[in-house]
């Protein structure tokens, strides 16, 4: 029988391995998957892991999807590093796309001048209005004990629907047919591309930057350092005199300026408009990403590129082997489940216990026992 021993220190080999074994695992699942669906599995995989890296075009589209998915996560693994766990980045990603998105829709005949430095403003107003969001959060948690979870995630269908309402509505554009969106976005307005006709943008730069930013912030620093000790140890950081609250809401309006920005930088970029499909899952898919990046910004790079794949993956097994769009979920997913049943193996390991067999106590024992 096996069972589950706790080791007497955590595996640093496990905590590495850890990921590349749970990528192992969804593949082979995957695999079964494709089969169980009548697909050849060489052709399934090759759609998530060569495709999307097969040419310039397709590493262009990769970087598109992995920059929202980097920077939410740096600012997730902030917020879980601190033992705040924001669930709602979603949320906050689609109140920076409409923060950002208004402040695109003020750019008019006379602003020529200022060309694409008028994305500035677009991408302060979209990390502002993201930490605007997280912080009704922050202040539920701090004057009312709200849980963070629940509140984080309700918000997010409030944005979504409120989302709803504007490109219905206030901010419908009147020459759009009745069609629920806004009006492109004037060209200075855009996020400018690194090369001309791909889609990659000056958002992977934001992302690179970001990363080493996050690296510095959070082991070259002292806040940095008193985020983290109050996430794993908030007696200690008590003892030393560090702040809880400060540290909920530094966590959570980095998180949520992050998860803004990725949302400005989307509907000014790839986007060019708001439209309801503003909202694209990667608040939730970054979580993925925070974790499988084992929280730190340089493996939050890997794992962001990672999750793209299956985003492209996903969207080319459904136009070339007909798959269900919901593939892309079912790998994420996996990936996730995978991912945290192979963490048990970092503070356990598996031993072979033989149950003893009972002795059989003496006749004479027995009846006297019975007798008495």
């Amino acid at each position: 029988m096996l069972k589950l021993e706790a080791r007497p220190q955590p595996s640093k080999l496990m905590s590495f391995a850890s990921p590349l074994l749970a990528l192992a695992i969804t593949v082979v699942i995957g695999v079964g998957l494709f089969v169980l669906l009548g697909k050849d599995p060489v052709r399934g995989l090759q759609m998530f892991f060569v495709e999307p890296v097969k040419n310039l075009y397709g590493v262009a589209e990769l970087s598109v999807k992995a920059t929202p998915l980097i920077l939410i996560a740096l600012g997730l693994s902030v917020c879980y590093r601190s033992n705040v766990w924001n669930i709602g980045a979603e949320g906050q990603y689609i109140f920076g796309a409409l923060g950002g998105g208004w402040v695109a829709m003020q750019a008019g005949a006379g602003t020529e001048w200022m060309g694409h430095f008028y994305v500035v403003p677009i991408l302060a107003a979209g990390v502002l209005a993201g930490m605007f969001w997280a912080a009704i959060v922050a202040l539920l948690r701090d004057r009312f004990s709200a849980n963070e979870i629940l509140v984080s995630l309700m918000l997010v269908y409030v944005a979504d629907l409120l989302l709803g309402w504007l490109v219905n509505g206030p901010w419908q554009d009147p020459e759009g047919h009745n069609f629920p969106q806004t009006i492109t976005f004037l060209a200075q307005t855009k996020i400018p591309r690194l090369v001309q006709g791909l889609r990659a943008n000056i958002g992977v730069v934001v992302a690179l930057v970001a990363v080493m930013g996050f690296w510095v912030f959070l082991f070259r620093t002292y806040r940095g350092f008193a985020l983290q000790v109050g996430g794993l140890a908030p007696a200690a950081a008590k003892y030393a005199g560090l702040s809880s609250r400060g540290a909920l809401w530094l966590a959570l309006l980095i998180s949520g300026g992050m998860a803004g920005l990725a949302g400005a930088l989307e509907a000014a970029g790839p986007l060019g408009q708001l439209t309801p499909y503003v909202p694209a899952g990667y608040g939730f898919a970054a979580i993925i990403v925070a974790y499988v990046g084992r929280l730190h910004p340089v493996g939050i790079i890997f794992s962001g590129i990672l999750m793209s794949m299956f985003y492209i993956g996903g969207e080319l097994a459904q136009s070339r082997l007909g798959l269900p769009k919901a593939l892309t979920g079912v790998f994420q997913g996996l990936l996730l489940f995978s991912l945290l049943a192979c963490d048990t193996l970092i503070f356990y390991r598996l031993r072979s216990h033989h149950a003893p067999h009972p002795t059989p106590a003496p006749r004479g024992a027995a009846a006297v026992t019975k007798e008495a």
